[in-house]
């Protein structure tokens, strides 16, 4: 057998083995509420190649080889456990399972290592929480998309609503336009799935999931328990109000709590999932989930100064072009952004910076900020340039940040690539907060400028959900646990 059929056969029967995990993997999801993680990300949904791709992806982060081969008899043994609501990282088990010496089988590894989601341990199945969508634009419609791929394993959230202007005589015609928006976007691609509108009864109805479009200029004018919602999570993307004054218009009969999608102002939480997200009050009714760049430059900045102490730094966002710039020169209450948005570089501002000391109080470093808009449609990068507490080298940083987003609690914000290729475009749909670049990475001594690409849409939208989950309570725990 000459070498190209050897790899031909070789990635057949990969291609086999990935195809004999799709059905475990969804019978897990479906009646267990179990979501299968390989680094952090999911494995539900995912055709062959995809889950080909995310091990080979495994490899270059981790540094090693890791095959389906050796995932899938995790997968297998989880099938005998009698588990309960749970994220489990079969890429991690393999690993651990890899590095320990006790000699234990893969059942028996497997079976130590998920202990907190079985037995007396595992956590019953919750009743679902309803989530309405104020607002339905760009994070609007990707927020509804992350809720409905959800729907009925593994979070518990239930899309009940979505409120928007307009309606009247051509409620139906708006209804329509609304549902072929959240069915095909231009950045994101197509919706995974079925989506249908019932006109007379005003619903989209998104993978079986029946979401009653409501109309309203204002939150005064919906009573939602009309609709048969309760005790439901209000999720504002329109960034109209943003002090707890104007968001406590949101808390109408069927709303309880008010999670914001753009940074909060005056004593209005502002959360990064990952960073400061336990110090919510489980009374806390109105929140703010901060900005996509706050999102991007905070989970990185705690790494930093928890190793080697951060004294001071600088962050410059070259962000992609938003709805609130003009297609072409027009009047715009910001001076530089009336200019054309595809055709210019845009300076402007950032209160990313000013934000930082909401979500991360301990952090004592004065940190700068700007940014300037650029002719791209989605996926931005902050570099953060950083004076350091101690001296370092390159080598030591971008192995402590790898690590970082392998093994620590901030996995889920902060991903890691080695390309050397990158570029913006490799990004979209990446549901970290933040993908250091290795290869951009500079450290001399003391000083540090990491670069830090960000889907400012999809990442940010993923952080939105992991708040909303985590104060609805059913924010189901991951296996193997993180180190501390």
């Amino acid at each position: 057998m000459t070498v190209n059929e050897d790899s031909f056969t070789n990635w057949k029967n990969r291609e086999e083995i990935a195809e004999s995990m799709i059905p475990i993997i969804g019978k897990l999801h479906r009646e267990r509420d179990v979501t299968v993680l390989l680094h952090s990300r999911s494995l539900v949904n995912k055709s062959v190649v995809s889950i080909l791709k995310t091990h080979r992806f495994a490899r270059q982060i981790a540094g090693e080889e890791l095959s389906v081969t050796e995932t899938l008899p995790f997968l297998q043994a989880l099938t005998t456990l009698d588990l309960g609501p749970s994220q489990v990282d079969i890429g991690l088990l393999a690993e651990a399972h890899r590095a320990d010496d006790r000699g234990l089988s893969v059942e028996e590894f497997t079976a130590e290592a998920v202990a907190g989601a079985t037995g007396e341990n595992k956590i019953e199945r919750r009743e679902g929480r309803d989530v309405v969508l104020y607002g339905f634009g760009r994070i609007g419609r990707l927020v509804a998309r992350l809720l409905i791929e959800k729907a009925g394993s593994g979070n518990g959230l239930r899309l009940r609503a979505i409120v928007v202007r307009g309606g009247g005589e051509r409620a139906a015609e708006d209804i329509v336009k609304r549902a072929s928006l959240l069915r095909r976007d231009s950045i994101h691609g197509q919706f995974q799935g079925t989506i249908t509108v019932d006109e007379a009864g005003g619903k989209i109805i998104a993978n079986g999931n029946e979401i009653k479009v409501i109309y309203a200029n204002d939150p005064s004018e919906v009573d939602y328990t009309a609709y048969g919602i309760k005790d439901a999570i209000l999720i504002d993307n329109t960034g109209k109000w943003r002090d707890r004054e104007g968001l406590s218009k949101h808390l109408r009969p069927g709303i309880d709590k008010v999670v914001l999608t753009a940074p909060g102002k005056g004593d209005v939480p502002n959360i990064v999932h990952g960073v400061n997200h336990d110090m919510i009050k489980p009374d806390e009714q109105i929140l703010s989930c901060a900005s996509c760049t706050t999102n991007a430059i905070v989970p990185p900045l705690k790494a930093m100064d928890d190793e080697y102490g951060v004294l001071r730094g600088h962050v410059e966002t070259v962000h992609s072009f938003t709805n609130d710039q003009n297609l072409l020169d027009n009047y715009h209450k910001a001076d530089r952004r009336g200019r054309s948005a595809p055709l210019n570089m845009v300076i402007t501002e950032t209160g990313a910076a000013s934000a930082v000391a909401k979500a991360l109080p301990d952090l004592k470093a004065p940190i700068t900020g700007s940014s300037i808009r650029v002719p791209v449609p989605d996926v931005s990068i902050a570099i953060l340039s950083l004076r350091l507490g101690r001296e370092t080298n390159r080598e030591e940083v971008l192995e402590y940040l790898r690590d970082v987003s392998l093994n620590s609690p901030l996995k889920r914000q902060i991903d890691f690539t080695t390309a050397p290729d990158a570029v913006s475009m490799d990004f979209v749909g990446s549901r970290h907060a933040s993908i250091v670049d290795a290869g951009a990475t500079k450290v001399d001594g003391d000083n540090a400028i990491l670069y830090l690409w960000y889907d400012n849409e999809f990442g940010y939208s993923c952080q939105v959900i992991r708040v909303v989950q985590h104060v609805s309570g059913v924010e189901y725990p991951t296996y193997p646990a993180p180190a501390a």
